[in-house]
């Protein structure tokens, strides 16, 4: 099966063929570490790390790198308003940063260079691009000649008259156009500073990147991604300067993944969607996410939407995460519970059981295992539609437990029926670990591994409702199931009683 990647340079999805041979170079605009991480510094990371589970599934080297902006603009603000450094601050934040990466798995990024640590390489393009036309010095400023470069606009397909209209006055004068843009910035009296041949100063943003991105994958990588807020004026001007100092393709593909969304109430009392951001007012900080919903929910939330699309953040999306995420975490401990061992992260799967499978009566379910992960990764190879994948294994997670059903295994637990539908559940699970899904173990539900008094307390809860259900007032077993539901425990009906768990 051949990869194909939606491109937005060209608009269209185009066949994945790495610069070099079975290597891929990746590249994802990380954070300005001014504040403590939303959950949109999330986004791309999960989506990312997905990806390249997916391109070293497919047999490739991949080499990933995430920037840390620690010179900005915003984060001289908020150390003056704060009485702090702007080292100190990046620092901190930094560490706050790496610790949500850290409790959402995402562990494959292989470098994260920070934009202070390469003013060498910052000042060495800038040099190039003035020696080459195609940027100029005035009062200690460098500022890039968008006229001068005939393809700008390419990647977000607006004219330089929009760039115009969009522009702020930066720092300085002596602008030739108000498009142009700053590649290297004249220290304010207090400011941070480093030294250049123009003065003391600090680079622009954009510049930042594209040394950063060049030093690690070389003048032209593979995937370069971002959030659809980025594509302008960011990735422009980092494509614009980046191919202007080199005379190469800057990144082969560019990917960009859609705007996080948060549910607000408007004054009238109505409820709206409207996009997340910092100045807004509405960011949501991740480390609330996590404690209110656990780290596989929420990676689970964000892979559920293909990643060009708006994700949307309401309590509906994650009550309906909830209960998607429970269809696979209920068949693992049905597993468990049948076969008494619980699958591993990663084992043996159907294609090593199917040749014996396929000689039996239960032919069907192994076709049918074989077909779903042939679907699984068609879904992938279009695009990294992560979404549809996700469907994949809820229609696998259905014909696991169609097995069960059919064999009858709750009342006769066959060795060999139970081997089967176990490779089944393996294939799952191993499919699902190249979305980074089904990482932790989960947990059996056994009065041994459960706090004693919440045990207890859950006991007559289900006593009470089964006397309910027993004397037909279903209103009232409803709402204790219902309540139970609210606070994250589900309840599961089975021929040898009741069990429960928490989401």
């Amino acid at each position: 099966m051949s990869l194909r990647v939606y491109n937005t340079l060209t608009k269209q999805k185009e066949l994945f063929e790495p610069v070099r041979p079975g290597k891929v170079g990746m590249y994802l605009c990380g954070p300005t570490v001014y504040k403590s991480p939303h959950i949109g510094h999330m986004v791309g990371p999960i989506i990312f790390d997905a990806v390249k589970r997916y391109l070293k599934f497919k047999g490739f080297d991949v080499t990933w790198i995430v920037n840390i902006t620690d010179v900005d603009d915003k984060l001289i603000d908020a150390a003056t308003k704060q009485n702090t450094t702007m080292k100190d601050l990046a620092e901190r934040h930094t560490k706050e940063y790496f610790e949500c990466l850290g409790m959402l798995g995402i562990d494959s990024i292989d470098k994260f260079p920070k934009a202070s640590e390469h003013m060498a390489e910052i000042i060495s393009i800038c040099e190039t691009l003035i020696k080459d036309g195609y940027a100029y010095a005035v009062e200690g400023n460098v500022w890039f000649d968008v006229a001068r470069d005939p393809d700008y606009g390419k990647l977000s397909h607006r004219h330089v008259e929009q760039q115009e209209a969009g522009t702020r006055t930066l720092e300085g004068s002596g602008k030739r156009s108000p498009a142009d843009f700053a590649l290297w910035k004249s220290a304010k009296p207090g400011e941070p500073s480093w030294e250049s041949p123009w003065g003391p100063g600090r680079p622009g943003w954009h510049i930042e990147c594209s040394a950063m991105s060049m030093k690690y994958l070389g003048p032209t990588f593979d995937i370069h991604g971002g959030g659809m807020d980025l594509m302008f004026p960011h990735h422009e001007n980092e494509l614009a300067q980046s191919e202007s100092a080199t005379g190469q393709t800057f990144a082969r593909f560019w990917m960009h993944n859609g705007i996080t969304k948060v549910k607000t109430k408007a004054a009238g009392g109505e409820w709206k969607s409207e996009d997340m951001h910092e100045t807004a007012g509405n960011a949501v900080r991740v480390n609330g996410l996590i404690e209110q919903h656990g780290p596989e929910l929420i990676r689970y939330l964000l892979l559920t939407t293909h990643y060009r699309r708006p994700i949307d953040l309401s309590q509906e999306v994650f009550e309906s995460s909830k209960k998607g995420l429970s269809v696979f975490q209920r068949l693992f401990e049905r597993i468990h519970r049948l076969t008494g061992q619980s699958l591993p992260e990663s084992g043996p799967d159907m294609d090593a059981s199917a040749g014996v499978i396929l000689e039996t009566d239960h032919a069907w379910f192994a076709r049918s295992v074989l077909g779903l992960k042939m679907k699984f990764l068609e879904m992938m190879d279009d695009d990294f539609n992560t979404a549809g994948a996700i469907a994949v294994l809820h229609e696998l997670a259905g014909e696991c437990n169609a097995f069960i059903e059919k064999a009858e295994l709750e009342k006769n637990k066959q060795a060999d029926l139970l081997g089967y539908v176990a490779a089944g559940a393996q294939t799952l699970r191993n499919l699902g670990g190249v979305l980074g899904l089904f990482r932790s173990r989960p947990v059996p539900t056994s009065p041994s591994q459960q706090d004693n008094t919440a045990d207890k307390v859950m006991g007559l809860l289900i006593r009470l409702r089964n006397e309910a259900r027993a004397s037909k007032n279903f209103a009232l077993a409803d709402s204790i199931r219902t309540g139970l539901t609210d606070i994250g425990i589900t309840l599961e009906d089975r021929p040898d009683g009741t069990l429960w768990r928490k989401v």
